[in-house]
């Protein structure tokens, strides 16, 4: 029988129940279109959705990008049907035909939701707990954008952000680490709904998770509502009520039955990742008295779920406020516009030029991680959207910069000390790069990307703006050993398809890769940086190293071309050095420095050529594995190729010592090009 509670009408006429059937009847027609889905969160959820879309989001159908809508994540993914309907009842470009293509190529209705391909969706998610900790970052990002812009009497940043999460989420670990850093900077706007259904693909979580959620977050500084009726509007929307006027982050523990509606399948594990077969739908239809056609919604009930109208004076009154704000404040105006409009400032390119020229001029030989402070000192200064950020590691990473202010629960900084939370502290960054107006770097050692890998590739997946940067690069790190050595982590990140690795050879590689990292729009950008001290490699050009890749001195001019050696990082003075000791042996070496692959894979095939001449032997040298090296010297099982890493876990000693030990010195480089030199053609 069709549920009898929720009554409340909408002012078409149509019940909460109703509403909330809508939800089910589409997630299931979807699912079972495609074969292939989770039809039981969305049945389970459907109340609860109805209560927030329907009595408390404000958002505008027709603008997905208003500036001061309220963000909704769907951190539980998997039920990305939920939020298909949702988008498609409440009025936005997502039209029935998609809700159809579920899962299909092409659809906008993907397995799980995806910024960029469906309009409202905020946040790509899938991998678990992600986005409960994107949903952190959203919430951070509207705190501080409303103490650096909002004024007496201009509320201009004013926001919620809702987030619905299921148990898997609380599972992960990443939700322990965000959630933990949300209490303790009281970011009172963010809001947790919890869907506690105990169940799970393999079953009854009862087995695996006895978690006390409800104390866990209460420790964590989080105004806790338990008990609540997942299925009942009212008393979903009431708690919502008392988590907007909270100061603290809020946790909503709504307890729901998984496929609601199912006659047989509802309350297990059947419902939560396959379709539930033409029958179970036609006796759900039946049970809850919903006679329409599949992919058939009446006219009222998309007239109760419409927020057109809503959502147009919501931004109405708000673009009003705007443009008083902007006229008794235009230049904060100007500037707000401008930050979450994603543009720099004018004459940023210029200004980062004349830095770059100066680095050039100072010739200094330092770690380049130090170099990568100066550069943020340089570009912070003009740049406010930058926000920076470490796992514990300032005094070692050098993400901070004189006008660095830590972010309190009291007080709107630019710089967040993280803690130990590496893969929050990544997760949390992308979300403030979705949330517009700022760019956000965040640091930690090399080795330790491996925590937070996930994030990494989400930031590619869906191109954001994120500067991730890592120092302590290699075996140069030292005495620490083997657990802090990257050995396989430059090549690994070069892997991820979007992010632009950067490992700079001195000062002015580095500032240039800092340049191009924050002009860039359409990715992320890893910065990788040495803890040692590095030799200044001398002038060249800035617009040669934006290609990726160039040549940093040529054969001399009197010898024969004879080989090429490829280096990155702290190697290229290794290459530098066996260039000086072949030379006096009439063997004409062109050294290349490579700090970003993928910028110069992106390059013309003729300024490749150019670069690496076919015909003429290469060597490779980097203090890692040497795999991925083999893509540019060729095969080296012909003699006529040469990779020179390491392909093998490190030492404890210090730097000079390993770095002799491991053969990373201008003298083993130099043989190598011997050999590859002396080897026959082929």
């Amino acid at each position: 029988m069709p549920d009898s509670r929720a009554v409340t009408q909408s002012p078409s006429g149509a019940t909460d129940t109703e509403l909330a059937n809508a939800i089910r009847a589409l997630a299931m027609d979807a699912v079972e279109a495609a074969k292939s889905g989770h039809p039981g969160m969305p049945m389970g959820m459907a109340e609860i959705a109805v209560a927030l879309w329907t009595r408390h989001l404000r958002h505008n159908p027709a603008n997905p990008h208003w500036p001061n809508r309220d963000r909704f994540v769907l951190s539980n993914g998997h039920g990305s049907m939920l939020q298909y309907a949702l988008l498609h009842l409440s009025g936005y470009a997502l039209p029935m035909d998609e809700l159809r293509r579920f899962r299909q190529l092409g659809s906008m209705t993907p397995g799980h939701p995806e910024v960029g391909v469906t309009p409202g969706v905020e946040t790509t998610t899938g991998p678990l707990g992600q986005g409960l900790a994107n949903g952190v970052g959203l919430a951070l990002a509207e705190r501080l954008l409303a103490a650096a812009f909002n004024r007496d009497g201009f509320p201009v940043v004013d926001h919620h952000t809702y987030v619905f999460a299921g148990d898997g989420c609380l599972m992960e670990g990443i939700s322990h680490e965000a959630c933990s850093l949300a209490g303790t900077l009281a970011l009172g706007k963010l809001v947790v709904i919890y869907d506690d259904n105990g169940i799970s693909i393999d079953g009854a979580t009862k087995g695996w998770f006895g978690d006390d959620t409800p104390r866990r977050f209460e420790a964590y500084g989080w105004q806790v509502i338990a008990h609540v009726d997942g299925h009942d509007v009212d008393a979903v929307s009431a708690a919502i009520g008392r988590a907007r006027d909270d100061p603290r982050p809020s946790l909503i523990c709504c307890k729901t039955v998984i496929g609601k509606g199912a006659p047989s399948k509802a309350g297990t594990a059947d419902t939560h990742g396959a379709a539930l077969g033409e029958r179970e739908v036609a006796a759900t239809r039946d049970a809850l008295g919903w006679h329409e056609p599949p992919f058939s919604i009446p006219p009222r009930i998309y007239a109760g779920w419409n927020a057109a109208r809503r959502g147009a004076d919501a931004e109405a009154a708000w673009a009003s406020t705007f443009d008083a704000y902007a006229r008794a404040h235009p230049a904060p105006a100007a500037e707000f516009t401008r930050r979450t409009g994603g543009t720099l400032r004018d004459g940023f390119a210029a200004l980062a030029d004349a830095f770059i020229a100066g680095q050039a001029e100072k010739a200094e030989s330092v770690a380049t991680r130090k170099a990568s402070q100066q550069a943020i000192e340089a570009y912070a200064a003009v740049l406010p959207e930058m926000i920076g950020g470490s796992a514990d590691l300032t005094g070692s990473v050098f993400t901070n910069w004189s006008g660095s202010t830590v972010v309190t629960s009291e007080h709107a900084g630019n710089y967040v000390n993280y803690g130990v939370r590496e893969f929050a502290m990544a997760a949390i960054a992308n979300g403030l790069a979705l949330h517009g107006g700022f760019i956000p770097y965040v640091g930690t050692f090399l080795t330790f990307s491996d925590y937070m890998r996930n994030a990494v590739r989400m930031a590619a997946l869906m191109k954001l703006r994120t500067l991730f940067v890592f120092t302590h690069d290699s075996i140069g790190l030292g005495e620490d050993g083997p657990t802090h050595q990257s050995i396989e982590h430059a090549a690994s990140l070069r892997l991820v398809p979007g992010l632009d690795v950067w490992r700079p050879c001195d000062t002015v590689e580095t500032a240039v890769a800092w340049k191009h990292a924050l002009i860039r729009r359409d990715g992320p950008s890893a910065l990788l940086f040495t803890r040692q001290n590095v030799a200044f490699a001398g002038a060249r050009a800035a617009s040669d190293i934006e290609r990726g890749a160039y040549t940093l001195v040529d054969f001399d001019a009197k010898a024969a071309a004879r080989a090429v050696i490829l280096a990155t990082g702290s190697e290229v003075a290794l290459a530098l050095g066996a260039r000086a000791i072949l030379g006096n042996e009439g063997i004409a070496v062109r050294v290349v420095s490579m700090p970003c692959t993928q910028l110069f894979d992106r390059q013309a095939p003729s300024y490749r050529k150019a670069v690496l001449p076919p015909g003429v032997p290469r060597v490779a040298v980097e203090a890692g594995v040497t795999d991925g090296w083999r893509k540019y010297v060729g095969a080296v099982d012909d003699g006529r190729a040469a990779v020179i890493g390491l392909d093998r876990y490190g030492e404890s000693a210090p730097a000079p010592v390993l770095f002799r030990h491991f053969g990373f010195t201008p003298e083993h480089v130099a043989d190598a090009v011997r050999r590859v030199v002396a080897a026959p053609e082929r």
